[in-house]
């Protein structure tokens, strides 16, 4: 028999590649789906190989093109036990200032790309014998910020789609979210200036752990979630932040 297939929207880069990595390490394959960094995925398959790991380029924001490569994706790899919907974006802006494509862009790559995915590949799931999806929300999706309220309404959305697709979908197929806290990523190094002691220093203050988590930290969470030493656990949000929110 062929290994179980994981399908990781974003699994190129940052925290979606720590994901790639360990699924691979457990003995699943694995289908990384990402949008334009064609650099990243190189780098990708030249770390993970072609044995197992496959980057495939696409835009799944748009739902005519998620339906293609799914259908694709189902007809080359077969279908997943595992979909992983971490791909996402981030426009910032005061709100007097945000353009409708500002918003558009962020709702339909962090909100309708997990619709789109999770709705083609649910059906072929539940024939197969069910599996688990995980959908990466994030801490303002529960708590806003300035300057992102695309951004923090696309995330709640996801945290709501993650319960309602956990009612419809149970018993077969599991549904959970995943929040990242502080994760030592590029993106995060940017955004917070962690490499300037002074505001490390102040982010470190509110983190009860006392330190920036790694994305292997993630993965540690995602791999629990996607076992069946959770196979009692759907609906729920699994918030991985050292105890920084708390929620």
């Amino acid at each position: 028999m062929q290994p179980r297939l994981a399908v990781i929207t974003g699994g190129t880069k940052g925290i979606g590649l720590s994901f790639s990595r360990r699924l691979l390490s457990v003995g699943y394959r694995v289908v990384a789906l990402y949008r334009s960094d064609q650099e990243s995925a190189a780098r990708a398959v030249k770390e993970l190989g072609d044995d197992g790991f496959t980057a495939l380029q696409s835009d799944i924001s748009d739902s005519a093109e998620a339906f293609r490569t799914i259908e694709l994706l189902l007809s080359e790899h077969g279908t997943p036990h595992v979909l992983v919907n971490n791909a996402g974006r981030n426009i910032d802006r005061p709100f007097l200032e945000m353009s409708p494509a500002d918003w558009n862009q962020v709702i339909e790559a962090n909100l309708s790309a997990p619709f789109y995915l999770t709705r083609v590949l649910a059906p072929a799931m539940l024939a197969a014998g069910g599996g688990s999806v995980v959908n990466v929300a994030a801490t303002t999706g529960i708590r806003p910020r300035l300057n992102g309220a695309n951004y923090c309404a696309s995330k709640a959305g996801l945290l709501h789609l993650t319960k309602c697709l956990a009612l419809e979908l149970a018993p077969t197929i599991r549904v959970n979210s995943l929040i990242p806290g502080m994760i030592d990523t590029e993106e995060m190094n940017t955004r917070f200036r962690t490499d300037e002691p002074e505001f490390r220093d102040r982010l470190l203050a509110e983190i009860p752990q006392g330190y920036i988590g790694s994305p292997e930290s993630m993965a540690d969470a995602l791999e629990f979630l996607v076992s069946d030493k959770a196979s009692y656990i759907t609906g729920q949000k699994m918030i991985v932040d050292g105890g920084q929110f708390m929620w």
